[in-house]
């Protein structure tokens, strides 16, 4: 798939469209990726801010569909854990921006050389509009050669 066919997709994927979320940007290297989420009546918690699983949600795939893509088709990469921390109240739209480093693809690549297989950290904070960080996710990723690339 095409980052441009990401994107088209995930426009009308139930998950994000039901949700607010709206891929803004991805680009066609897959080295960055920004998401947008606003807010609405429909994903408003009970005192009025962004509902947590959104805030969760607009940040669970890009990873793991930038790194898959980065390494090529040789290389299993699965999401593995995830945390969030909830910094502040959630209000208005807010904003994640992914940025996947040449150095890191190249570390994960030495890692799992010979069929190790590498776990990973990738660290993302959600920000509103004037820049304060709303949650700060991190997801761990699992990384190995396939068996029949060793």
């Amino acid at each position: 798939m095409t980052a441009k066919g990401l994107k088209r997709l995930l426009r009308f994927w139930p998950p994000f469209w039901m949700s607010g979320i709206r891929l803004v940007e991805i680009s066609d290297d897959w080295r960055r990726a920004s998401v947008r989420l606003r807010q609405h009546w429909f994903n408003r918690n009970y005192v009025g801010t962004h509902f947590g699983g959104s805030l969760f949600a607009m940040t669970d795939p890009f990873w793991m569909i930038m790194v898959m893509e980065r390494l090529g088709r040789d290389y299993l990469v699965w999401d593995k854990a995830a945390e969030i921390e909830f910094v502040a109240p959630g209000r208005g739209d807010v904003f994640a921006n992914f940025v996947l480093d040449d150095a890191v693809i190249d570390e994960l690549r030495a890692e799992a050389a010979g069929g190790a297989k590498v776990l990973r950290w990738f660290p993302v904070d959600v920000i509103n509009s004037s820049g304060e960080i709303v949650a700060r996710v991190r997801k761990q990723l699992y990384v190995r050669l396939k068996e029949r690339m060793r």
